[in-house]
C-alpha cells in the first residue's frame, strides 16, 4: 500500500516535471530569436529596442529556473564523483538524503522570500529599472512555481531513496529509459 502510494506520487511527480521542462525548452529558439532580433536593429538598422534585453533576461531565467527540476530530474546536475562513486550504493543513498533533504530547505526559502517579493511587487507596482521598465510580478510567480517544483522533484527523490533505504528495494522495478529521452 505504501510503496503504491509512493510510486503514485513520484510518476505523478516525474510527469509534472517533464512536462515542464519540455515546455519551457521551446522557449530557447523565442530567446535566440529575440536575441537575434536586437543584434540586427542595433547593428543593421540602427535601431536598438528598448525591450529586447529586458526580455532576453526573462525569458532565459524561465528556462533555466523552470528547467532545473528536469534537470534534477535527469541527474544532470553537478556531483562531486570522486567521492561519491568510490562509495557503496547505500552510502550514495545517505547522501542523497542529506543534499536533498538541504535542496528541499533552500527551496523552500527560496519560495518564502519568493512570495514576500511578490507581495511587495503588486503592492507597489515595482517594474524593472530600464527604459522599457516591465513588472516584475510575473518573475516572482515564476521563482515560486520553480522552487516549489525542484522541492517536489527532490522530495519525490527523497522518498525513493528512504523506500530503497528501509525495504531493501527499488520502488521503481525497471527505469523508464526509452521515453525519458530530452
Amino acid at each position: 500500500m505504501v510503496a503504491t502510494l509512493l510510486r503514485a506520487y513520484c510518476l505523478s511527480v516525474q510527469f509534472i516535471v517533464r512536462f515542464v521542462g519540455r515546455s519551457v525548452s521551446y522557449l530557447v529558439p523565442l530567446l535566440a530569436f529575440v536575441v537575434a532580433f536586437e543584434v540586427f536593429s542595433r547593428y543593421v538598422l540602427n535601431r536598438p529596442t528598448i525591450w529586447a534585453y529586458d526580455l532576453s533576461l526573462f525569458i532565459f531565467a524561465y528556462i533555466a529556473a523552470l528547467g532545473g527540476a528536469f534537470a534534477q530530474q535527469k541527474q544532470a546536475h553537478i556531483n562531486v564523483d570522486i567521492l561519491y562513486l568510490k562509495v557503496s550504493e547505500r552510502t550514495r543513498r545517505l547522501f542523497n538524503l542529506l543534499t536533498y533533504a538541504l535542496a528541499i530547505y533552500f527551496m523552500l526559502v527560496l519560495i518564502d522570500i519568493s512570495y514576500d517579493k511578490l507581495l511587495e511587487a503588486l503592492k507597489y507596482n515595482y517594474r524593472r529599472q530600464s527604459e522599457w521598465a516591465p513588472h516584475m510580478h510575473h518573475f516572482w510567480v515564476m521563482m515560486i512555481s520553480a522552487g516549489g517544483l525542484m522541492a517536489v522533484q527532490l522530495l519525490a527523490q527523497w522518498l525513493e531513496d528512504i523506500y530503497a533505504l528501509i525495504s531493501g528495494r527499488e520502488l521503481f522495478v525497471e527505469r523508464e529509459s526509452n521515453n525519458d529521452e530530452y
